[in-house]
């Protein structure tokens, strides 16, 4: 059974990066909603932002160029759904957004073809400060979202696609979405499928909220976990789908709960009301939930498919 359709991703006419100081240009393609002024490169725009709080519109586009946030709450969204395309260049060697200011919101982007030399070219880096993401396509990078780590602020997903991710030429292991030492956590509403390795979701932070999600791994190649909690966490993994492909670089679990070390707890965590089965071609017995934290776990009125064992004890 498969969940979603193989996405196309419409490249509309190349924008390049235009040159030069600071300067607002009649007509370009990056506008700040509160002065009205529009800009030829992105950067531009987020400087014109500064330290305060603005909304950069961006016109549908394909786009060769990146932009580095400082300071300032900024919020990045498509003048029109799903037509702002971000492709192929990266700033710092990092991603196309890299973010450390006091807060982002990304709404309706595409970021497509990101790759850096360590293997973790993203979509967005966020570095800092909170992360807002809705409507948004991350389409065969090595990453779709990666983070740093910042205890005071959170991270949100919703309604977003991650797809062709997770190809790490060093080896060392790149993911669909990963999140360093956050305060929490919050994924609802998105899809994830077509893998290239790594994970699709791995997560150290402390709170999660894992809702009403796909995971489709039926065409994946060299993928592991569908959700890896990686120090553990607690919070709630419920009204969720998931369907196990057969090209696994790692196939003995679905979702763990603290495989690299408990430094979280995750004594109330609730894995509940999801539903789980395997592709036709997966020859192989799998748990649903591996739980190396030696907390307790409850799992509840979950749908697993036979030869998924629901709960292991690692």
């Amino acid at each position: 059974m498969r969940l979603s359709a193989v996405i196309t991703v419409v490249l509309p006419l190349l924008v390049g990066a235009a040159s030069g100081p600071l300067a607002a240009q009649s007509g370009g393609p990056f506008t700040v909603a509160e002065t009205g002024r529009s800009y030829g490169r992105l950067q531009d725009a987020v400087g014109a932002i500064g330290a305060g709080t603005g909304i950069i519109r961006i016109a549908p586009g394909t786009y060769r160029q990146c932009a580095v946030q400082e300071q300032g709450r900024i919020t990045y969204v498509a003048a029109e759904l799903g037509r702002s395309v971000f492709e192929r260049i990266t700033c710092e060697d990092k991603a196309a957004l890299v973010l450390r200011g006091a807060g982002a919101r990304v709404d309706g982007l595409v970021f497509t073809h990101l790759q850096v030399a360590d293997g973790n070219g993203a979509g967005i880096r966020i570095e800092k400060g909170d992360l807002a993401v809705a409507n948004t396509r991350f389409i065969d990078n090595q990453s779709g979202i990666l983070s740093a780590s910042d205890p005071t602020a959170t991270i949100t997903v919703d309604r977003s696609t991650f797809a062709g991710l997770g190809k790490d030429p060093t080896g060392n292991g790149a993911h669909g979405i990963y999140v360093g030492g956050y305060g929490a956590l919050t994924v609802t509403r998105s899809r994830f499928e077509r893998g290239t390795g790594g994970h699709y979701l791995k997560s150290r932070a402390p709170r999660v909220t894992i809702v009403d999600n796909s995971f489709d791994d039926s065409a994946g190649q060299g993928t592991n976990y569908m959700i890896d909690l990686s120090n553990g966490a607690t919070g709630r993994i419920a009204g969720n789908s998931f369907e196990m492909g057969p090209n696994k670089d790692n196939y003995s679990t679905m979702i763990t709960v603290a495989p690299e070390g408990a430094e979280n707890s995750s004594t109330g965590l609730v894995v509940e009301n999801n539903r789980a089965w395997l592709t036709p071609a997966f020859r192989w017995k799998t748990t649903f939930v591996g739980n190396w934290s030696g907390d307790r776990v409850t799992l509840r009125n979950n749908q697993l498919a036979e030869r998924i064992a629901p709960y292991a004890d690692r």
